[in-house]
């Protein structure tokens, strides 16, 4: 947590208040507007939220109290903070005082930009000042850059030739600082804060090419899918637009699909679906699309949670191969090695390969173990579909 804020309806203040941690985790995204609901604030897009008090560890936020803001923004400017480190947020509040900031959407701009200021709290050590200013000015600088300069004398030219302003987080040179204005007030910049499988651009289908856009990484909450939308004027599903920017989903995930055909609802289930599988579970996920050729986003999703139903051998490509793996290392045989050539291990594989209907891939041997038939598994909820058999027996 970056700092928490204690929120009310600035019409209502009989409803109360509710604290709100932020970042907002995501798992608890949709009970945090919830919790707004009765105070009937927490609106995708207009800034209902009046701020009683914000404490933690950037106490320059306190500029925002007795001011409203949106819910969002206050979760995308923490998320910006999150990621900074210590000099890093004594630059961002010591800029934000020098400024008297007092709107999230400066606060938010401010910190694309606070890097380029230079804030000195400690004038004992020269050497270390003229150090971070070099730095800062330039953006960093390679080890050939750094060695034999002489960062006192930096640090001299800094205090005799610029003029500092005091504020409670030190003494900030603004370096001829600029005002970033990358947030519009409606649509966050390009931002990924978590982790996520999926990052996709959201636009209206009908907006000027040179609209701003929209940025989700999935997988996220329908909630958030259709407060995004809102925040850049799109209504309904059939305004949407997307663009595919970036994907960490396995490689056949990719190849099967038609992006571009496929509605979000879907690719964001899929995402949802496959997010907890570790990493050689979404290896087999790789073999098992490979072995049943799903075309839409739903039925990969189905997969995902059923992949159970499936034998996967990693690496087994041929009929001997796998032989050798249920005698030798399936565990299923007490195997002695002294009969290794008395052992038709191809043959046998083959007859397994033949029975289970199995096949192999670029990824191994995968073989279906289930009962319901593949596209009835693809299709849907395996006992769901279950219980319409028995119902129509």
């Amino acid at each position: 947590m970056q700092f928490q804020a204690v929120l009310s309806n600035q019409h209502h203040p009989e409803s109360g208040v509710v604290t709100v941690p932020f970042p907002i985790p995501r798992a608890e995204y949709d009970n945090t507007i919830a919790l707004l609901g009765p105070l009937e604030i927490g609106d995708a897009v207009r800034r209902d939220c009046r701020i009683d008090e914000v404490s933690g560890g950037f106490p320059v936020l306190k500029q925002l109290e007795r001011i409203n803001v949106n819910l969002d923004e206050l979760d995308y400017l923490a998320k910006r903070l999150d990621s900074f480190d210590d000099y890093e947020k004594t630059e961002f509040q010591g800029m934000a005082s020098r400024l008297d900031l007092h709107g999230v959407d400066e606060f938010i701009n401010l910190t694309f930009c606070c890097q380029e200021v230079t804030v000195v709290t400690d004038f004992n050590n020269l050497e270390s000042l003229g150090r971070r200013h070099y730095l800062t000015l330039g953006g960093g600088a390679s080890m050939e850059e750094m060695q034999g300069r002489d960062f006192r004398s930096v640090a001299l030219e800094l205090l005799d030739g610029e003029v500092g302003r005091v504020t409670p987080y030190g003494v900030v040179y603004d370096n001829g600082f600029e005002m970033s204005q990358l947030y519009d007030g409606h649509s966050f910049p390009q931002y990924r804060y978590e982790d996520c499988l999926m990052e996709v651009e959201m636009s209206s289908r009908y907006a000027p090419p040179d609209s701003p856009a929209a940025y989700l990484y999935l997988p996220v909450s329908q909630t958030q899918i259709e407060r995004t939308m809102l925040r850049v004027g799109i209504n309904n599903y059939g305004d949407l637009c997307l663009r595919f920017l970036e994907s960490e989903l396995p490689e056949e995930v990719d190849a099967a699909l038609d992006f571009e055909n496929e509605n979000l609802t879907d690719l964001n289930e899929m995402c949802r679906a496959i997010q907890p599988l570790n990493q050689a579970e979404r290896e087999k996920l790789g073999a098992v699309i490979l072995f049943t050729k799903p075309e839409q986003a739903g039925q990969i999703a189905n997969l995902a949670k059923e992949l159970e139903q499936f034998d996967y051998v990693p690496k087994v490509r041929t009929p001997e191969e796998y032989g050798k793996y249920m005698i030798m290392d399936s565990g299923h045989y007490e195997y002695d090695e002294n009969l290794v050539g008395y052992i038709d291990f191809a043959k046998y594989g083959k007859e397994h390969v033949e029975n289970e209907q199995g096949q192999f891939n670029d990824r191994g041997y995968v073989a279906y173990q289930g009962t319901l038939r593949l596209d009835e598994l693809m299709q849907g909820d395996p006992a769901e579909n279950m219980g319409q058999q028995m119902n129509m027996e």
